[in-house]
């Protein structure tokens, strides 16, 4: 069984989850009561969305990821719907882009803006009206720009090209018809060439968006599939579901062939669904139960036996939904390799849960931090409609490297960041394919950039650990918000204190090594 493996060496098997503290939690969020099996929360680095209770229609929260502790009761709302909201997703390419669907037949557009609401948010930026029916999920293209998927109880799949002038979007550029059911679950693989779905009648079905074939069908009887997910370019699948005795069941699939899975495992026989969640940089999979406390995860490998367990993360408050914060929000210095946004709508209360490697040493660790896909598109979503496929840009995680967060529209865009020469090195490649894709007016703000700060070298960290700007933090209300400001300020001075001591330690190396040299050089 996975969850008693033999011993093998792993650098995240001894990965823990730690809860953040109360005053790091956001409180009294009035945390919608739908039964639908969504994950009813949606992160990114300067935002937290979550589906919220609303009298007379569908409403959703949209807080500063900054702003924890108690939350106004008074707080705006992005409040457009006249159906509750189902599902909600932020654009993986802007940050202050989010598309929501609703009980209402619609998907909506959303622009919000780079401050504090408020007020209510009201009209929409687009409207999508195509569905027949309610509107239960929908999916951003991993690597084209403006393709949103959406998917309803009219059993169809529709794919939408945002990339247009008009407010109002009737007509989908693609309509995939190829299911008997309600579509419970998508997925993409990591260029966005195929969908892997899970339906209600129990297939699994992989599936060309563009030509709108079914290519492979798993219709096995002892699973009964509720969420498939595509496990990155490992070319295999995995789903969450039950057993014909009702247990809760894991299974994986080759991708090519899904006509008895790999592996299948019972879990345990509580009756909440499973919510599978795969991180392609760590081949880590993250296994949420919901109405229960419990994350499992294992490591996916290549070979046989496929699922390594390595622990489980347990806590007595059920969560109704997660969220997932992107690569590029990680607190790299803590050695953070993932962090969960837990909804407990007993108590009002959603909890920040990061997920560790243990190291020692606060520098760096390149080993657990590979590079990971940026928040700029690989492809406009002409190019990928004309059948053009493109894996995501690739950024590295390193503090001070640059083109890690995404640019807002309504904002001019930034120009890159100095790098120094070992940063350089470290993620050269993801970066050259960002400067590849640049405009050429950006380049040329990029180049004004560098001059001002080789005038001015105090300019270079302004971003901290996490890499939001600290001039965006709200500023404090309480003296207990200003103490935990200053000791924050403290902790980073301590941080650049200890950087500025490793490279002088560099440059003595270094001065050492060319005396060396020049004395070799001269006694010759």
């Amino acid at each position: 069984m996975s969850w008693h493996p033999r011993y093998r060496s792993s650098k995240f098997r001894n990965v823990y989850g730690k809860a953040a503290s109360k005053e790091k939690c956001y409180d009294c969020v009035p945390i919608t009561h739908s039964v639908h099996d969504n994950h009813f929360c949606a992160v990114n680095p300067n935002f937290i969305a979550v589906v919220t209770e609303c009298v007379g229609g569908g409403a959703f929260l949209v807080i500063p990821i900054k702003q924890t502790g108690k939350l106004d009761p008074h707080y705006p709302k992005v409040c457009g719907h006249k159906g509750n909201v189902l599902d909600i997703k932020w654009n993986p390419f802007n940050d202050f882009v989010i598309a929501s669907c609703s009980e209402d037949s619609t998907v909506k557009i959303w622009d919000i803006p780079n401050q504090l609401l408020k007020r209510n948010i009201t009209s929409p930026k687009k409207e999508l009206l195509g569905h027949a029916g309610r509107v239960i999920l929908i999916e951003w293209h991993p690597t084209a720009d403006n393709i949103l998927f959406s998917s309803g109880y009219d059993y169809k799949i529709m794919i939408w090209n945002l990339d247009v002038k008009e407010p109002v979007i009737s007509k989908p550029v693609k309509i995939l018809d190829a299911h008997a059911d309600v579509v419970l679950s998508m997925s993409f693989n990591t260029d966005g060439s195929l969908l892997a779905t899970a339906c209600r009648d129990r297939k699994i079905r992989v599936i060309d968006p563009r030509a709108g074939a079914v290519l492979q069908v798993a219709s096995y009887k002892s699973h009964r599939v509720n969420k498939v997910l595509f496990l990155g370019n490992m070319k295999k699948l995995f789903s969450t579901g039950t057993s014909r005795w009702n247990n809760r069941q894991i299974a994986l699939w080759d991708q090519n062939d899904l006509s008895v899975p790999l592996l299948e495992e019972d879990l345990d026989g509580s009756s909440g669904l499973l919510f599978p969640i795969y991180d392609s940089d760590t081949h880590m999979l993250y296994v949420v139960g919901k109405g229960d406390g419990n994350i499992r995860y294992y490591e996916i490998s290549p070979d046989k036996p496929y699922l390594n367990y390595l622990m489980e993360y347990r806590s007595h408050l059920p969560q109704k939904g997660i969220g997932m914060m992107p690569k590029r929000g990680l607190d790299v210095s803590s050695c953070e390799i993932f962090r969960f946004y837990k909804l407990i709508p007993t108590k009002g209360l959603i909890e920040p849960i990061s997920m560790i490697v243990p190291r020692r040493s606060e520098s760096y660790q390149e080993d657990i931090y590979p590079l990971t896909a940026a928040a700029q598109p690989a492809l406009t979503a002409q190019q990928w409609l004309n059948g053009v496929n493109k894996g995501p840009l690739l950024v590295s995680l390193r503090p001070g490297s640059g083109a890690v967060n995404s640019i807002p529209q309504n904002l001019e865009p930034e120009p890159l960041t100095k790098t120094t020469d070992v940063s350089q090195q470290q993620g050269w490649g993801g970066r050259m394919l960002l400067e590849d894709k640049q405009k050429p007016r950006e380049i040329e703000d990029g180049k004004k950039q560098l001059k001002v700060e080789e005038k001015s070298p105090k300019n270079e960290q302004t971003c901290l650990s996490n890499c939001f700007d600290i001039f965006e933090c709200p500023p404090p209300k309480t003296e207990n918000e200003l103490l935990q400001m200053f000791y924050r300020q403290q902790e980073e001075i301590r941080r650049l204190r200890e950087l500025i001591i490793q490279r002088d330690v560099q440059i003595k190396q270094l001065e050492l090594e060319i005396r060396n040299l020049c004395t070799d050089t001269g006694s010759n």
